[in-house]
Order: C-alpha cells, then structure tokens, then sequence
C-alpha cells in the first residue's frame, strides 16, 4: 500500500515557476514508476510526466517539454515536477501516482492512468494572465 500526498500547488503568473512535490509512504517507494498527471475542468486527465523508479529514465511530454522536469529522490520517499515559464493552459489538479507496471518503469515510462496503482489528492495549479 502506498498513500501519496502532493503539496505545492498554488497562484502564480504567466511566466513564473512552481515546484509541486509528492511524498509518498512506504518502504518500496524505489520500486514504483512515478507519474504526474493533470486535469483541467471539463478535460480529460492528461499524462504530463513519468520517472523510473531509479530515475535512469524519464519522459516529459511534448507540450510541456523544455519547461518542465521530474525528478525523484528515493531516500525521502518524494518525487518532484518543477514547472517554470508557466502559462494559462498549464492550470489545472495535477496528482501525482505510483505504478508498479513494467518493473516500476524500468523499461518504459506507464502513460496511461491505468497503468498506475495508486494516487494522490491532487493539487490546484492557477495560472493568472
């Protein structure tokens, strides 16, 4: 069982960053893929972001590429998205999830919701114009 709880949402400007981090319980948190996904209201969840659970490989989605990063740190159970030049469309509940699918992203990265086991509450992302 693994409960996660992201933390660091919040207001920000066009063009600013933000750091939204998810602490995770458990002592196997190294054997699980880790995602970030979002969704805006009236949108479907979109897959933005996934690291392997050594953190040997990532994938960040193309309209997001280049702005943002994932990134883990095993010894404190947390993973990260650092998100910078933000802009409206970015908002949205962005949760962060744990899949124990294809050797916990050893060989690939799970994108679809399905592919994870267990989520977060979510945090709000408001982008201002």
């Amino acid at each position: 069982q693994v409960q996660l709880v992201e933390s660091g949402g919040g207001l920000v400007q066009t063009g600013g960053s933000l750091r939204l981090s998810c602490a995770a319980s458990g002592r196997t948190f190294s054997s699980y893929a880790m995602g970030w996904f979002r969704q805006a209201p009236g949108k479907e969840r979109e897959f933005v972001a996934g690291i392997s659970g050594s953190s040997r490989n990532t994938y960040i989605v193309d309209f997001v590429k280049g702005r943002f990063t994932i990134s883990r740190d095993n010894a404190k159970n947390t993973v990260y998205l650092q998100m910078n030049s933000l802009k409206p469309e970015d908002a949205a509940v962005y949760s962060c999830a744990a899949s124990s699918a294809y050797s916990g992203g050893l060989y690939v990265i799970p994108r679809h919701p399905s592919e994870y086991n267990y989520w977060g509450q979510g945090t709000q992302v408001t982008v201002s114009s």
